[in-house]
């Protein structure tokens, strides 16, 4: 059941991240201002979603990786730092000014700078998260025994 949880909460942080980068860049080249305050302000109010999200999928995954050795466990689990890091210090503090300086209309080197900054990082979560959903694929198919039911890993 943990094992489930983990891919639920991780796929829907994995896709609120690219909905979040992909809006963003079609908003900045072929929409309106406007359209661009309504998605930085969409990002903002889709927080409900992700942090959850996020922190399910941390602490599912730290319960899972629990007792567990390996490569590709800590692996997984030295990315899930890099990305709780990068979504809390850098991703967050850029949604929160982003969205105040659309709503004030500053579209202003300053804006761009930061959304490029945005843009970096979030691309960076997507390949770490896609990353680790490619290692916890894995990491299940081991953990299967010949009938599909769970075998503990070595």
């Amino acid at each position: 059941m943990k094992s489930k949880l983990h891919a639920a909460a991780g796929t829907v942080a994995l896709l609120c991240i690219a909905a979040f980068w992909t809006s963003t860049i079609v908003s900045e080249l072929f929409l309106s201002e406007s359209a661009v305050v309504a998605v930085k302000n969409g990002i903002l109010t889709a927080m409900w979603l992700l942090i959850p999200a996020m922190a399910a999928t941390g602490a599912s995954g730290f319960a899972l990786g629990r007792g567990r050795k390996g490569r590709l466990v800590d692996t997984k689990r030295r990315r899930m730092q890099a990305v709780a890091a990068n979504g809390l210090l850098v991703l967050l503090p850029c949604a929160f000014t982003l969205a105040w300086m659309a709503n004030a209309g500053r579209f202003d080197a300053w804006f761009y700078a930061i959304q490029v900054v945005e843009l970096i990082a979030g691309a960076l979560n997507i390949g770490l998260l896609g990353l680790n959903m490619r290692d916890g694929l894995r990491l299940s198919r081991r953990s299967r025994g010949a009938h599909g039911s769970l075998a503990p890993l070595k």
